[in-house]
Order: structure tokens, then sequence, then C-alpha cells
């Protein structure tokens, strides 16, 4: 199915395990090793990526993420982390080929109230197993105690990790900031035996995303107009705000840290980090297409961007220095988008 991927949009995130391995193995995680890989790379594609983690829950066999894109990219960010994970699990447990069932579902969401009832339903999740469903008090306990979750996180039991935001959804539960936390816990846990059953109907109206009848008419709009192959531009109800910086803009930025004249990431430097560095912030920040950036970075096609881009991450991964150069970057990009009043 199609993605629709546009400035501003909020999803739910599931993805499973792949369906029948070799070995017969049915866990996506066989220890807290793998988890905490697990958080690790979702949380250095967050940073990398400019997503808003809202959410997460780790199962046995899946996982749910309730991200925000604030520049579109949620088919990018997916890739990554999906890639990176299955990449390590292979390695470390000594096995090859798909880790995950198929593409990921991804489902938009509309507004803050549909994302506060979301937030209830992927924080249940632990508990709405097995003979957890007819006892509650059991069922609390484990939600108390369950430790691959945000709910913890959420309601002040753990220290918040640096990639998750939780502001969002706890402004939905009004009164004091101080006291958003112990009524977001009441609140899901309200849920454990009483069903949100307005909430899971408005889950299954649509396969496109959750929310109001004019929201899921747009996606349905959009989506045709995809499929048809209809250049359309998303509809302006749709956006909350273009997210993305002048490329203009990003060059500049660039090339103030990195010590360079704006056009010297046209010209061909052997050994220098300047076009890796452009392919990567001008994807990212600019929102621009691989063929966009080879127009800027006087390359002859966008496969000669994605060499770049690929060798950004060689060099960042390698050099200590280079990556502190690149959170140098990325804070000062933030940052005027910020000013702008973007972000």
């Amino acid at each position: 199915m199609l993605r629709i991927e546009y400035p501003g949009a909020i999803y739910h995130v599931t993805c499973r395990l792949v369906g029948s391995w070799a070995d017969g193995d049915r866990d996506l995680y066989r220890d807290d090793a793998d988890r905490w890989r697990f958080l690790d790379a979702l949380g250095s594609r967050v940073e990398g990526f400019g997503i808003v983690l809202h959410q997460y829950v780790l199962m046995q066999n899946h996982f749910h993420l309730v991200v925000g894109t604030p520049r579109g990219n949620c088919s990018a960010f997916m890739q990554s982390l999906l890639t990176a994970y299955t990449v390590y699990f292979n390695q470390r447990h000594g096995r090859h080929g798909h880790l995950f069932d198929g593409r990921y579902k991804a489902k938009l969401v509309e507004g803050d109230n549909y994302l506060l009832s979301l937030s209830r339903y992927v924080h249940l999740n632990p508990v709405r197993v097995g003979a957890l469903r007819e006892n509650p008090a059991e069922a609390r306990r484990v939600l108390r105690t369950y430790y691959w979750s945000s709910y913890l996180q959420y309601v002040g039991q753990r220290k918040c990790l640096t990639f998750l935001s939780c502001r969002q959804t706890l402004a939905q539960m009004g009164g004091a900031v101080k006291d958003r936390p112990a009524r977001y816990r009441k609140f899901v846990q309200a849920g454990i035996t009483k069903d949100d059953e307005d909430f899971v109907e408005a889950m299954g109206l649509s396969r496109l995303g959750i929310g109001g009848v004019e929201f899921r008419d747009q996606l349905q709009a959009l989506y045709t107009a995809a499929a048809s192959g209809v250049n359309r531009r998303e509809d302006v109800t749709l956006r909350r705000r273009e997210m993305v910086l002048s490329a203009d803009a990003v060059i500049k930025t660039l090339a103030g840290l990195l010590g360079c004249e704006p056009d010297a990431f046209k010209v061909r430097g052997k050994g220098t980090a300047r076009r890796p560095f452009a392919a990567h912030f001008l994807t990212r920040y600019a929102g621009l297409s691989q063929r966009d950036v080879a127009q800027h970075l006087g390359v002859s096609t966008g496969a000669a961007v994605c060499l770049q881009l690929r060798r950004f991450e060689e060099l960042t991964a390698a050099d200590r220095k280079l990556r502190k150069l690149a959170a140098a970057c990325r804070d000062a990009l933030d940052k005027q988008l910020r000013k702008a009043n973007v972000v």
C-alpha cells in the first residue's frame, strides 16, 4: 500500500516478527541486551531524522511506536531503524534473512484527542494478553512493572529517555503540570476494566488513518490521487507546518561550521567531508530529493548523491570528531527551525 507522508504527520506504527523461521524461534528480542540495542537504534534515528517519539512498547514478537514526523519522512526513518536492528540481530544470533514480517504498518493519526486515546491503547498492550484480560488486579501490577514501554516514564516512575517526548500527550490531561503524570496514570488504568469502544471503532474505520470523518475522507482522497499517478500536493488542512529550511540556509550553515565557502560544496574534494555532509543535511533539513541535491552539489545523478549519503554514515561512524561536527550541524539547523517557529 502506498504511504501518505507530509510534514507534521503523526503515525501509529506496528511491526511484527517474520511469520516463520527455520529454527522455529518466535522472539523479536531474545534478552534485555536485544531490547536495549533496539532502543539505542530507535533513539539515534529519532534524533537523526528529526522524529518526535510520543510512545513506544516492545512486545515479544512485535512493537508499537507513535511518532510525529516534522519533516514528513516516516518511510526513511522506519527503513533505517528496521535495517539497523536486523543487521545487529542476525550478526549477534548467527542467522540471516528477513527479521520482520513484510512491510511495517503505519496509520496516520488526527489531532490530540486521538493521540491521547492511542497512547492508552499502546501502553495497555502488555496487559491485553492471555489471562490478564480477566484479572484486573494482576493487570495493574504488570502495567506498573513493565519496563519495556514508555508508560513508566509518563507516570514518573522511571527517568525519561532523552529521545522520548511526553509533553504533547500529557498536556491533554489538563490541570497543573506537576499533577499530569498522576492524572495520566488514572486515565490509562481506567482502560484496564473498560474498553474505549469509540476509539476501537475509530481504529477500524479506515486502513489509512485514525480520526474523524473529514480526516479519513482527506486521506482517502490523497491515497486515490497517489495511486492514480496524479501529482497532487497534500491538502493544506493536513499540513501543520512546512518544517523544512531552504537549501541556501542549510548550505550557509554547513559552510560556517565546516570552515569553507558555500561554493566549496560544488567542488570535488578527495578526502573531505563537505559533500557527504551537504548531501545528508540537505535531504534531512531542506526536504530535497536526491536528484535535487545533485543539482546543488554539482554532481551528475541522484545515484551519486546516494553514494555521498552512504559516505556520510561511514565517516561519522568511524570518526569521533566528525560525529561531533555532525551533532553541531544538527543543533544549529534545529535552532533555525525553532527560530522560524516551525518546531
